[in-house]
């Protein structure tokens, strides 16, 4: 007997999101495989911050379904997103609160049993290298420290999909490394994740599976030899996006 499909740790169906005349996401499929590192790509304004706000329950879609482990994102919304561990762009983050704080509040909002907390709490802050910033309140983060204190709130209900929009931004290579690692170990334990990142090089190296979205819609998507097809990440996104200027810049421009 075959065994049955596995079910994705993400599925999107037709989704549709408008703001105003503008159609952000144009009826967009895609399928996340369990256990994969699952990269998005796309130009700026190509629909992936509004695709992964409709994913994780952040953002309505317009028409379509966001389904995480089989469970409907929005007809089940708080079953859904404890499964969830999304690191989102441009979402403000409580930041009166200390680092250590911050954290602390996010578990007991996930309702982790009080006895975990601290000592994940604690773990976290040594992974991401906040142990010396744990007392000092958010708003005075850099950039960085903030990227990392929010993907410590991600993790800290061990959630079964992870959801990181561009989570390298602004973070320095040791923590990066550091981080990169966990991930790692996170996926061959069975998580999943899904990064979108501009960085076709970063994706190219963790990545097992990719999706270039171009217009609010999938223009390919496999493992990522399948969607590479013989060529860079790089330049196979150049050329299923377009738009590159070949020419050597404007005459005034040149210094010889």
């Amino acid at each position: 007997m075959e065994e049955a499909p596995a079910v994705p740790a993400l599925r999107l169906s037709g989704l549709v999101k408008r703001f105003g005349d503008k159609v952000a996401v144009a009826g967009l499929d895609l399928d996340v495989p369990p256990g994969s590192f699952f990269g998005l790509v796309g130009p700026n304004g190509a629909g992936k911050t509004t695709t992964l706000s409709m994913a994780t329950g952040l953002l309505r879609p317009d028409a379509g379904t966001a389904q995480v482990h089989g469970i409907d994102v929005w007809q089940h919304p708080v079953e859904a997103k404890r499964t969830i561990g999304n690191l989102a762009d441009g979402v403000r983050l409580f930041d009166r609160l200390t680092g250590e704080q911050l954290i602390t509040w996010t578990a007991t909002m996930f309702g982790i049993p009080r006895p975990q907390i601290a000592p994940r709490v604690s773990d976290l802050l040594d992974l991401m290298d906040l142990r010396g910033a744990a007392g000092t309140m958010v708003a005075d983060y850099s950039a960085g420290m903030t990227k990392k204190v929010a993907l410590a709130c991600a993790l800290v209900h061990a959630p079964r999909l992870l959801v990181l929009d561009e989570p390298f931004e602004s973070v320095d290579p040791v923590s990066a490394a550091n981080i990169e690692d966990v991930l790692r170990s996170y996926t061959s334990t069975g998580g999943s994740v899904i990064v979108s990142s501009h960085s076709m090089d970063l994706v190219q190296r963790m990545c097992d599976h990719v999706a270039i979205i171009v217009a609010g819609g999938v223009r390919a998507a496999g493992t990522i030899d399948e969607v590479r097809a013989g060529e860079s990440l790089q330049s196979r996104f150049v050329s299923l996006v377009g738009g590159r200027h070949t020419t050597e810049g404007p005459e005034w421009l040149r210094q010889s």
